[in-house]
């Protein structure tokens, strides 16, 4: 698959072109030649001798010359035999735009499958169908039927949606932000997010990959690819759809907490890609992150004319979890002798509300070269005095040579355009309130910290893989999916769990002898690989004292089992002693996108009622699940808090970590939760008081 004869082609067959402005066809080839391509361009009509002042063709085996890149633009029944034709004509690159395939009818979507299969077939590097079309300004290509392609830049965008890119272009020429790239891809029926970012990675003109996303085809591949791409260039990613409630819900915990968009915070997250949930956000992140140094830190220096912006800036940078910078007395004493004496040398430093240009200026150069800060925000506000165009000039020549980011925040509308233009035309990020810088600003020092992470270590524990084997190839050959507690337990022993001490007991007198020899009390739970829900047929007991109590329970469950499940096969009852401590639940369901999700949160109330969960994805990091343990709201409740003693942390850390393993070297695990694991006090470690494993169906 080669990108450049689709970006940077020579020649453009444009399969339905049209005389009449109200078609895509008209557009598109009008974008071309108004854009001024270089290449050749071979209209294609078998209706047509010319088309808007160009030699029309009847068909692509007419054209007499090479063919680079095809676009498409003609009826939904037609298009599979023009791609044969591009097979046949060699045409290395095609865009797709015509709509009613995969997103349509039961015929459009037999046509999708067609036509990804003749795609493949012919080797084409194929954009679309139901596409916008393509942009690339530094070549002069504008093969799509949205708006002019607009002053060349340093941001690349792809999106799912076309009405999109059109908005987004219209927002970025309004603030003077020009593209690299622009491209729709569509129904991603072969090229995909994936692919783009790819390619980006090494695309010279692009220091910053924007995308609008409404799902991610391959998840897993593309945590690989973004993993290795945001350590080069900042990507900057709206996805759509954070309040959809995704696939149905599984019956376990995990399944119900976890939501299908909380996958996509978590692959972001693991991968250094910057979520953002607005139009308006990305361009306000991309903008700064295109043309602005990365900081080093996260202590930011505001300079303001106004005492009142500069409180406001100040709460807003804390609320976002920067820091306002500490400024050494060195930096206060060199701005004490350039500003007045009424002015403020501490951060926010006021510069007064007379200040020019030049007062601004000196301070910014002060700021800039000192070790006290590492990024800085130029609030402006219009006053009787304020030279707002030359205050704009002004921090244009300290940002270039500055080695921090630099920030204005103009606020006011027709009193300061003026000042806005000049920092516009010169790359300067400008929002016209704290919050939006200030988040900006958040995102800059967020991405910086990621590009300096060590990389990513998953710890490896030696484990018997053996009993694993066997009790999936057991329940596979019995088609069931559902692995009774006793056989959960096997295997989470097998890679090393602790559990309590339990043993099988298929009669009165084995319990009781289990009892006396391990001490009580102690739980009993009915073992059936016919009975998924225990407590709903009386198939759990717990608190038994005494040998008395163990026979008495013995003989009432199996006197109900046999009532209630008459034809269940009874494999005994499963006893164990009952441990003290913490409940806590540890799980993890597998993604469809994205592979293994695990799940953390306190047991009882805070995981049925307030859902104080956390989740991340395989494989685990003993850093990253500590990082679980913390993101509860409750976790002051695990370390400590009036009086009562914490638990042992690291033994959850390490039962996370344990699991994340176990599920990513058995794929077949749909869905793992320990629910109980109870958690002693500091050194005394976790048992898993229950499991529940679920197995997909064999060939999935």
């Amino acid at each position: 698959m080669s990108f450049d004869t689709m970006l940077r082609p020579r020649s453009i067959a444009v399969i339905g072109a049209s005389e009449n402005p109200s078609k895509v066809g008209y557009s598109v080839l009008a974008n071309l030649l108004a854009e001024g391509f270089p290449g050749n361009i071979y209209p294609i009509n078998p209706t047509k001798e010319t088309i808007q002042g160009k030699k029309c063709y009847p068909s692509l085996e007419a054209v007499p010359g090479v063919i680079d890149l095809a676009v498409i633009m003609i009826g939904r029944d037609h298009v599979l035999q023009v791609l044969r034709d591009c097979i046949k004509k060699r045409v290395p690159s095609v865009i797709t735009i015509t709509a009613g395939f995969g997103e349509s009818d039961e015929e459009g979507k037999r046509l999708h499958q067609e036509l990804v299969c003749l795609v493949r077939e012919g080797k084409i590097t194929h954009m679309g169908p139901n596409c916008l079309g393509l942009i690339n300004p530094w070549e002069k290509l504008n093969a799509a039927f949205g708006l002019p392609a607009g002053e060349p830049g340093h941001i690349a965008l792809f999106s799912q949606s076309g009405a999109l890119i059109t908005a987004i272009q219209d927002w970025g020429a309004s603030n003077r932000l020009g593209f690299s790239l622009v491209a729709s891809i569509g129904n991603k029926a072969t090229l995909d997010e994936v692919d783009f970012l790819e390619y980006l990675k090494d695309e010279p003109n692009t220091r910053v990959i924007a995308s609008y996303l409404e799902d991610i085809s391959r998840g897993e591949q593309f945590m690989k690819i973004a993993e290795r791409v945001a350590k080069e260039k900042p990507i900057v990613i709206l996805k759509a759809g954070r309040t959809q409630a995704g696939a149905k819900a599984a019956s376990s915990h995990t399944g119900s907490l976890a939501g299908a968009d909380m996958a996509y915070d978590c692959a972001f997250a693991r991968t250094g890609v910057i979520r953002v949930d607005s139009i308006e956000h990305l361009f306000d992140v991309a903008a700064a992150l295109a043309y602005q140094p990365l900081p080093k830190g996260d202590r930011i220096v505001v300079v303001t004319n106004a005492g009142g912006p500069g409180i406001m800036m100040a709460d807003v940078l804390e609320m976002a979890g920067l820091k306002v910078a500490e400024l050494t007395e060195e930096t206060k004493r060199k701005l004490a002798a350039v500003l007045p004496g009424a002015a403020s040398i501490h951060d926010p430093v006021d510069v007064l509300g007379d200040a020019r240009g030049d007062r601004y200026r000196d301070a910014l150069r002060i700021l800039v070269n000192s070790d006290d800060n590492d990024g800085l925000i130029v609030i402006l506000t219009p006053q009787k005095m304020t030279d707002v165009a030359g205050t704009a000039e002004a921090i244009v020549e300290v940002a270039k040579d500055s080695k921090k980011p630099i920030m204005a925040c103009f606020m006011g509308a027709q009193a300061v355009y003026p000042g806005v233009k000049i920092l516009q035309e010169n790359k300067i990020p400008q929002y016209p309130i704290p919050e939006r810088a200030s988040r900006a600003m958040l995102e800059m020092v967020l991405y910086s910290r990621y590009r300096s992470r060590p990389p990513r270590v998953a710890p490896r524990y030696p484990v018997n893989r053996n009993p694993v084997v066997k009790i999936i190839k057991s329940y596979r050959s019995r088609e069931m999916v559902e692995i009774g507690e006793y056989d959960a337990k096997t295997i989470l022993r097998a890679y090393n769990f602790d559990l309590p001490p339990a043993t099988l007991a298929n009669s009165i007198d084995e319990a009781v002898r289990f009892g006396s020899q391990v001490g009580y009390p102690l739980a009993m739970k009915i073992s059936s690989p016919d009975i998924l829900h225990k407590s709903d047929v009386g198939g759990v007991k717990v608190g038994l004292e005494n040998a008395g109590e163990v026979e008495d329970a013995f003989e009432l469950m199996m006197l109900r089992i046999k009532r209630k499940k008459p034809g269940a096969e009874i494999r005994g009852v499963l006893l164990e002693k009952m441990a003290a401590g913490r409940e806590v639940i540890v799980g993890m369901k597998k993604d469809p996108q994205f592979g293994p999700m695990l799940m953390f949160g306190q047991g009882g109330i805070f995981v049925e009622v307030l859902k104080d969960v956390t989740f991340n994805l395989t494989p685990l990091t003993r850093e990253e699940a500590f990082g679980m343990i913390r993101g509860t709201r409750s976790y002051k409740l695990l370390t400590g808090f009036r009086g009562q003693p914490g638990v042992d942390i690291e033994a959850i850390v390490d039962n996370l970590v344990r699991v994340s393993q176990l599920v990513v070297d058995f794929p077949e695990i749909e869905e793992l939760d320990i629910n109980p694991l109870m958690v002693g006090r500091e050194g005394d470690g976790a048992l898993v008081v229950d499991a529940r494993i679920i197995i997909s169906k064999e060939g999935r």
